[in-house]
C-alpha cells in the first residue's frame, strides 16, 4: 500500500536549524538551459580510460586531506562547524579541509575531466558523486583502488549495497548516502494527494508540474509508471517512457524542468506537483512551512546512491581510508544522518539513532524498512554508448527540439 513517509520532528529541528543560506546538497542548475549544457558536457565523455598509475601515498607524513561534497550533506551547527569532522580530527590527528564544491555531478566532472585523465591533482583527495558517473570514473580508470585493511569497518556496509555492478567488491568506491526520488505535491492545493505519476498528467494541473532535470530519476518513474523494469530494460523501452515525457512537456503540461530550483517553484506555487527528492521536500517543509507531502508513487520511486571515491591524483589515500572508517562507525552515521535526511548505508546506525530518540530511527527516510525499499528502484548502469545516446535525447527534448 502506498502512503506519504512520516516525518521526525527532531528531523525538522535539526533542519530548521541549519544556515538559512544554505541550499539543498542535490543539483543546483539553474533552469533547462544549463541542464542541458550540463547534458551536453556528459555526451562528451571520453570513450576508455588511459593507463593511469596512483600517486605516491604521502598519508604516512602529511595528515591532512580535501574532501569534495554537495551543500548540506554533513552535520552543522549554527557557527558552520562540523561536529563529527571536528571530533575526527582530535581522534586521527588528520585536518580535513572540506570543500562544498559539487553542486552537479555533470558540471563537477567537466572541472576536472582533464586533470583526471591525466592522473593529476584535482583539488580533492576523495569526492562524494553519484553512483552512475562512479561508474564512468571507475570504467576510465580514474579513481584508486581502496585497501580495505584500512577500513574494517566496511563491514558495517548494507549488504545490498556491498556489489553494484560497477564495481563488485567496493575496491574503489564506498557509499556515503542514498534517497528517493518520488513525487509531491502541495497539499493546500491538491487536497485529495497523489498516488501515481500519471497524476502529474492531470488537464487541470497543466504548467504547474515540475519535473527533474536529472534524467535517471524523472525517466525512471515515468518508466516505473509504463510497467517498465528500470534495473533491466532495452532501448524500446528507455523509448517509451521517452515519449510520454516528450508529449507532457511539448504540450505544457509539464511547466519546469529543474535542478534543484524546483524547490523555489514549489515554494513560490509555481508549480503544485512535482517528480522530487526526498530530503528536499523534508527541508522545503522545515523552512517554508508544512505545506508539501512526499511519497513513492504507486508504481515505484527510484532510489539513487552516492559514494566515496579517491582520485589518481591523490596523494592521501590512507588518509581518505581513515575518514571512510570513522563515517563507518554507527554512531557517528547516525549523527550524520539525522542532520541531512538521507539513508544511511550504515548497519547499525538505525539501533544507535534509537538510543538518541527511538522516533528518529523509525524515519523512512533515513531507515526505510522492507516495505519501503521495495518500492524504490536502482536505474540500471549505462554503457558509455548509452549514456551519450540516451542523454543527448534527453537533452533534445530539454532544448525544444523534440
Amino acid at each position: 500500500m502506498n502512503r506519504p513517509l512520516p516525518e521526525d520532528p527532531i528531523i525538522r529541528r535539526l533542519i530548521a536549524e541549519a544556515q538559512r543560506a544554505q541550499v539543498s546538497r542535490r543539483a543546483v542548475l539553474k533552469g533547462v538551459g544549463v541542464s542541458a549544457a550540463a547534458l551536453a558536457l556528459a555526451a562528451c565523455a571520453p570513450q576508455a580510460g588511459g593507463e593511469l598509475t596512483p600517486a605516491t601515498d604521502e598519508s604516512d607524513t602529511d595528515k591532512t586531506l580535501r574532501w569534495a561534497n554537495w551543500p548540506s550533506y554533513l552535520d552543522q551547527d549554527d557557527e558552520g562547524n562540523y561536529p563529527t569532522l571536528i571530533a575526527f580530527t582530535e581522534q586521527t590527528g588528520i585536518e580535513v579541509e572540506y570543500l562544498v564544491d559539487v553542486d552537479d555531478n555533470n558540471t563537477y566532472y567537466a572541472k576536472v575531466r582533464d586533470q583526471l585523465a591525466l592522473g593529476q591533482d584535482i583539488g580533492a583527495d576523495t569526492v562524494v558523486l553519484t553512483d552512475w558517473m562512479v561508474s564512468r570514473l571507475v570504467r576510465l580508470n580514474y579513481v584508486q583502488e581502496l585497501d580495505h585493511a584500512n577500513i574494517p569497518n566496511i563491514k558495517n556496509l548494507t549488504p545490498s549495497l556491498a556489489h553494484p555492478d560497477f564495481d563488485p567488491d567496493r575496491t574503489r568506491s564506498v557509499p556515503w548516502q542514498a534517497g528517493f526520488a518520488g513525487i509531491c505535491w502541495n497539499k493546500e492545493k491538491i487536497p485529495n494527494g497523489m498516488t501515481s505519476v500519471n497524476d502529474l498528467w492531470n488537464p487541470e494541473l497543466s504548467g504547474r508540474i515540475g519535473v527533474l532535470s536529472e534524467m535517471r530519476d524523472t525517466l525512471g518513474l515515468i518508466m516505473l509508471q509504463e510497467g517498465i523494469d528500470i534495473t533491466d530494460f532495452s532501448a524500446a523501452d528507455f523509448q517509451t517512457g521517452m515519449d510520454v515525457f516528450r508529449e507532457q512537456v511539448g504540450s505544457g503540461q509539464i511547466g519546469a524542468v529543474r535542478g534543484n530550483s524546483y524547490i523555489e517553484d514549489l515554494q513560490n506555487e509555481d508549480t503544485l506537483a512535482a517528480i522530487c527528492w526526498s530530503g528536499d521536500i523534508t527541508l522545503l517543509n522545515a523552512e517554508a512551512g508544512d505545506k508539501w507531502i512526499f511519497a513513492i508513487p504507486e508504481a515505484g520511486g527510484t532510489l539513487w546512491n552516492e559514494a566515496f571515491v579517491v582520485p589518481m591524483g591523490s596523494t592521501r589515500k590512507t588518509n581518505v581510508e581513515t575518514l571512510i572508517n570513522y563515517y563507518y562507525e554507527p554512531e557517528v552515521a547516525a549523527e550524520v544522518a539525522a542532520y541531512v535526511n538521507y539513508v544511511t548505508p550504515v548497519e547499525g546506525a538505525k539501533e544507535a539513532a534509537a538510543a538518541i530518540d527511538p522516533a528518529l530511527a523509525d524515519n523512512q527516510l533515513i531507515f526505510p524498512n522492507e516495505e519501503t525499499l521495495s518500492q524504490v528502484h536502482v536505474f540500471r548502469t549505462l554503457t558509455n554508448a548509452e549514456e551519450q545516446e540516451f542523454g543527448a535525447e534527453y537533452q533534445s527534448v530539454l532544448l525544444g527540439g523534440g
